[in-house]
């Protein structure tokens, strides 16, 4: 019970990590609210972990605006913010030349400006609990360079630096922000891009050989938003099996 009666904002929490982070941080104490586009999706984790949906776009200033206003409406305070929310699954890979605009665009919208929307969303109650936690998820791809998706690896390379502007802007309000690099990681979540072939050559390049579950991402995310974290921002924990190091 790290989190106890903490409030707790997880973004994409309808399926995949955002889901195992919504029933990892609820088993903690927290009260969880799920901020998920897919409203079937999002009240189904909703009940699982009997927490408060709100349907949400990331991308959309009026939505994340409205998702904090509803979490203050009904917990009466904002704790922790997880920025799950990412296009990544359904993209197809290719090489940057021919990706096209719309979809930069598209993900771009959710993957950078959402982590911007709704962590400017709640730092006004933050601020005025002269407290908070906010985690960005990144990814292990910044540090491989890997091809075929260049939208999503600078995605995921913005969310690292604006994590480090962002604790430098927000340290003085006792707000803290911290960002994960998770490596590979099968959840639920089809994943139509990644053959058996890569997948164990992956799980090769690692130096723990076996493939990540949830389970090993979330206790990252707990110790960030816990009390155990206190003096922790601006950092950048990698959770990849010891495939990169950096």
């Amino acid at each position: 019970m790290k989190l106890a009666d903490k409030v707790a904002i997880i973004t994409g929490a309808g399926q995949g990590l955002g889901r195992a982070y919504a029933q990892r941080l609820a088993k903690e104490g927290a009260k969880v609210v799920v901020a998920e586009l897919n409203a079937d999706k999002g009240q189904s984790v909703a009940a699982e972990v009997k927490g408060h949906f709100v349907r949400t776009d990331v991308a959309d200033e009026a939505s994340c605006n409205q998702l904090a206003a509803a979490a203050l409406d009904k917990f009466g305070r904002i704790d922790i913010l997880v920025n799950n929310a990412a296009i990544f699954s359904t993209l197809k890979m290719r090489p940057f030349w021919e990706i096209p605009l719309a979809e930069w665009d598209q993900l771009m919208g959710v993957n950078v400006r959402g982590v911007w929307l709704a962590s400017k969303a709640v730092v006004p109650q933050m601020r005025k609990q002269a407290s908070g936690r906010i985690v960005n998820i990144s990814s292990g791809v910044v540090f491989m360079g890997r091809p075929n998706y260049l939208h999503y690896v600078a995605s995921k390379g913005a969310v690292l630096t604006m994590t480090r502007a962002m604790a430098k802007e927000l340290g003085e309000f006792g707000i803290n922000v911290n960002a994960i690099t998770p490596g590979p990681v099968y959840t639920e979540v089809p994943r139509a891009t990644v053959t058996p072939q890569q997948r164990e050559a992956m799980i090769g390049a690692q130096s723990i050989k076996r493939a990540a579950g949830t389970q090993d991402l979330e206790g990252t995310v707990v110790f960030l938003c816990s009390d155990d974290a206190a003096f922790i921002t601006g950092q950048t924990i990698n959770v990849d099996g010891g495939m990169n190091f950096h």
